[in-house]
């Protein structure tokens, strides 16, 4: 049937009011997020994309080194994704009938479960931050215990409960009361120890690399915590919302350190492909077991919409590509490579102090020069504002070589790289060439780059 015989016509809505787009956002949604965007440059209008790249009007290509936040794993609109996308709608299921059983979820929980063959069961939801609400009332009902343990600076979502093991107080400021729950430092065992001898704590909730300034676990932490909290009858919780699904070069970020099996695992942005929220916490037998007790608890946790079908085929999906394209082992392959070239640039450039992360996970930081001119610039952002100098990074990396990338966190000198897992040894080269370009203008001590960080330190004065 066509558009026009249905009433609604999707194509000729966009062409109408397409240009409209930043407007309706400052009119009726977050009218911060265009404001920032005009202040930074970033308010492009991209016309399409495909893979790791983006295209404006004018057929200009962009490199996408943020990829949605993680989300866009494969890429954006991989054929074999799509596909599975028309396919389920092509088959008009008896979906979300509420009192049946779809084989999709089932399957879907099989595929996934094969990477973690210590693991039971999947409960599907929508979204990172439900998946990580569902671990934290899981971890509470099947120890009895109330409390959760989790690590500064972590992030697990902004949902209240989420939101009460967040260990960035940006995050969390003006939403009190939040869940009891009990800040450790990443890699603190004593400190985990020192918690659990009270006796109330179900569970740690740690990402195995911090995605707010890509800090790893130090090695040995999550084994030892691991055996801490079952000495004391509590559980481990890995966040891999981010990490996980061949982010970090292998399928789970945890599986770098041997000896590692969570109790409860929470995933979701890259199983959906880029098209349909999915998330999934996926945990033991006898955790399953205790919360689904009876026939009476049969729904005493669901989500409306968790085990769709346009989710779970577009989850099937995904876990078919990685295994056909091997998107694990060019995740670490190229990330490697990535890693390698930036790294080496670190005794180049003052201003550059560090590289690190696991495979296409980057952090790079930057730190407080040694010459006298950079100094006193480097001094002048960090009294208006600490994070302005990545910012001043992002920016020209956007507007003169067209590389989309983001700042890690409020507040931090450090760049986040997290493209698709599909970008190859081009891509590599045309961030590196970038990147080297913009620590040359940074480095010169003059041009645009610095211009501009005088605008920024104006704006985040006149901010305060």
């Amino acid at each position: 049937m066509k558009d026009e015989q249905l009433g609604f016509d999707l194509t000729r809505l966009l062409a109408e009011r397409g240009a409209e787009r930043y407007e309706l956002h400052t009119r009726h949604l977050n009218h911060q997020l265009p404001r920032m965007l005009h202040t930074l440059g970033f308010d492009k209008v991209y016309e399409r994309a495909e893979g790791a790249h983006f295209w404006d009007a004018e057929g200009n290509d962009y490199l996408d080194m943020l990829a949605g936040f993680g989300v866009m794993g494969l890429g954006r609109h991989h054929p074999v994704v799509r596909k599975a996308l028309h396919d389920v709608l092509d088959a008009s299921l008896a979906d979300l009938t509420r009192f049946d059983c779809q084989p999709l979820p089932g399957l879907l929980a099989e595929k996934l479960l094969a990477h973690s063959p210590h693991l039971d069961r999947v409960f599907f939801g929508n979204s990172g931050t439900e998946a990580v609400e569902t671990a934290l009332k899981f971890a509470r009902y099947a120890t009895g215990k109330p409390r959760i343990l989790y690590c500064d600076h972590a992030f697990h979502g902004l949902t209240t409960g989420s939101l009460s093991v967040n260990g960035e107080k940006g995050f969390r400021d003006g939403f009190a009361p939040l869940l009891p729950d009990t800040a450790i430092a990443l890699g603190d065992l004593d400190a985990l120890r020192r918690e659990l001898r009270r006796g109330d704590v179900a569970g740690l909730v740690v990402e195995p690399i911090q995605g707010k300034g890509v800090h790893a676990a130090p090695p040995g932490f999550l084994r030892e915590a691991q055996e801490l909290l079952h000495r004391h009858k509590a559980v481990l919780i890995a966040d891999e919302v981010q990490t996980g699904l061949g982010r970090t070069g292998d399928f789970y970020a945890y599986q770098h350190e041997e000896g590692v099996e969570p109790d409860l695992l929470c995933v979701a942005k890259a199983l959906s492909g880029g098209y349909v929220p999915v998330g999934a916490t996926l945990g033991k037998d006898w955790i399953f077991k205790r919360v689904y007790s009876s026939m009476d608890r049969v729904l005493v946790h669901s989500a409306s919409f968790g085990s769709n079908a346009q989710a779970m085929a577009a989850g099937l999906a995904v876990l078919a590509v990685m295994e056909q394209e091997e998107t694990v082992a060019n995740a670490r392959r190229t990330g490697d490579l990535l890693r390698e070239r930036l790294a080496a640039l670190v005794g180049r450039y003052e201003l550059l102090h560090e590289v690190r992360g696991r495979g296409l996970m980057i952090g790079i930081e930057f730190g407080r020069p040694s010459s006298l001119k950079l100094r006193s610039r480097w001094t002048m952002l960090q009294a208006a504002r600490k994070g302005l100098f990545a910012q001043m990074v992002v920016v020209p990396l956007l507007q003169k070589h067209r590389i989309l990338t983001q700042v890690s966190g409020d507040h931090l000198e450090v760049i986040k790289l997290i493209p698709p897992l599909v970008i190859g040894e081009p891509d590599v080269d045309r961030f590196v060439t970038a990147f080297t370009a913009v620590m040359d203008d940074a480095h010169s001590g003059g041009g645009l780059m610095w211009d501009f960080g005088r605008t920024l330190v104006k704006q985040a004065v006149a901010n305060r």
